[in-house]
């Protein structure tokens, strides 16, 4: 807990995945911390007490620009009146975005005329989830959490063909020039070897005619001169604001740490042995495919979803969610998935119901993780009803805030760690089945592919 009343920091995530890689960090560092999925009232302030930081899982990764200017005018507003130290717009360590979907520059625009911020600091490396930024180039690792061989983002097997925003650009000022005419500069490797005042100086040249400052990271040490910098560069009347991957709160609670503003905290919640476990992916990634077919050889039964529920107003949930329940009560645990990997003939099929239907392919992009999201959740809601579990995982970044909303969840405490950028954590939900319970949000970059056997056998706390 932070030796001060106000409100370190306050971040807003683009999806309910990437929001929770931030949760663990900021709770990682020392730092009390709740995850909302929408700006919380004084009342929803009052049940948890002293927060030291808090976040709000979004939608914004998934909106066109128009949405998402509307949505983060509101959200930014209502983020000011807690008045945090801090303001962090949390993307994924991937950047996942495009002038079409998912906008950084967009959100760039609204914090710079929200907050009326010199710049904005944007640090997406994150060593320790295997994320490496050099001289403006993003490189990352295969499988969050993983052994996997590291790619600039460009030649990324898994980014470079995401379904929704496939990465074309390696190096992030190109990428972000493709979305927003801000200009942005870059602190390099090389500037964060200068003593601490040459760099500062560097940052202040930069600042004269860039609105948007990167910052490079290749090893951990590095993170915490940036929190510095970051730390140091704060005015005392107006929050920073800063866009990033979970490497903002990293960068900054090793700082804090350093300062003893902060404690890291080193005990947690011993994981046990769930079974049967019951996890819902709406994942098109390899990674995550490949951690389905390992489950499936080691006796987990899979469910899977038929794209043709699109065509249906009111598609009939019952038809999984008893196939489902038959298998739980059997002690079996399952997996109900959208696709298994990019490969997945279902991604065809989907892709023909969609042109039957007359959607285009901004109209496809923007509506298929609503759709599948939505559709999972109301499965997994009803099969809760029908049975009581104790943990529940929800893989696919585009899919899991349509999910988790669907499914009642108002917001989330980080309870144990699992692997970094997806932690365990306990579900607040009113009036849901799914309150209390354990749940476990990944993206799908996230793990190896024995993930969801580990994490029903009870051997991912990662102290």
């Amino acid at each position: 807990m932070a030796e001060t009343d106000k409100l370190l920091l306050a971040f807003y995530g683009d999806d309910f995945t990437g929001s929770t890689d931030a949760l663990e960090f900021m709770t990682r560092a020392g730092a009390r911390t709740v995850l909302f999925l929408k700006p919380p009232s004084a009342e929803d302030l009052e049940k948890f007490g002293k927060l030291d930081a808090l976040g709000i899982a979004g939608l914004t990764r998934s909106m066109e620009p128009a949405k998402m200017k509307e949505t983060l005018e509101e959200a930014f507003q209502k983020i000011s009146e807690l008045n945090p130290r801090y303001v962090h717009y949390k993307v994924c360590s991937t950047f996942d975005s495009s002038p079409e979907i998912g906008n950084i520059g967009v959100a760039m625009e609204c914090g710079l005329k929200h907050f009326k911020n010199d710049f904005i600091p944007v640090l997406v490396a994150a060593p320790n989830l295997g994320r490496y930024m050099a001289f403006g180039n993003l490189f990352a690792q295969m499988g969050i959490g993983s052994k996997g061989e590291i790619f600039r983002l460009d030649k990324h097997p898994s980014m470079a063909q995401h379904p929704v925003t496939p990465s074309k650009e390696g190096d992030l000022r190109d990428h972000l020039a493709l979305q927003s005419p801000l200009k942005s500069g870059l602190v390099d490797l090389l500037d964060l070897k200068l003593p601490f005042e040459e760099i500062q100086e560097k940052l202040r040249k930069l600042i004269d005619d860039h609105q948007v400052i990167f910052f490079d990271g290749v090893y951990e040490e590095q993170m915490k001169i940036i929190g510095r910098i970051l730390d140091e560069s704060a005015d005392q009347d107006k929050p920073l604001f800063s866009v990033g991957s979970s490497g903002i709160g990293k960068a900054l609670g090793d700082h804090w740490q350093e300062e003893k503003i902060l404690t890291e905290t080193l005990e947690w919640k011993e994981l046990e042995e769930v079974k049967p476990l019951l996890v819902l992916s709406g994942s098109v990634s390899p990674v995550t495919a490949s951690q389905i077919e390992f489950a499936l050889e080691h006796g987990f039964r899979e469910v899977e979803i038929a794209p043709e529920f699109l065509y249906e107003q009111e598609p009939d949930v019952s038809v999984y969610s008893d196939k489902i329940l038959g298998l739980l009560n059997e002690g079996n645990s399952v997996i109900l998935h959208t696709s298994k990997g990019p490969e997945d003939p279902r991604l065809k099929k989907t892709r023909a119901i969609t042109e039957e239907l007359g959607w285009d392919s901004q109209r496809s992009r923007m509506e298929l993780p609503r759709y599948f999201g939505g559709f999972l959740g109301k499965i997994i809601r009803q099969v809760l009803t029908g049975k009581s579990l104790q943990r529940l995982v929800i893989a696919g970044g585009d899919t899991s805030s349509y999910a988790a909303r669907e499914l009642g969840i108002n917001a989330v405490e980080m309870i144990a760690p699992l692997v970094k950028g997806a932690p365990l954590c306990r579900a607040y939900a009113e009036n849901s089945p799914v309150d209390g319970m354990e749940i476990n949000l990944k993206g799908g970059q996230v793990g190896a592919p024995s993930y969801f056997v580990e994490l029903q056998n009870g051997r991912l706390n990662d102290n």
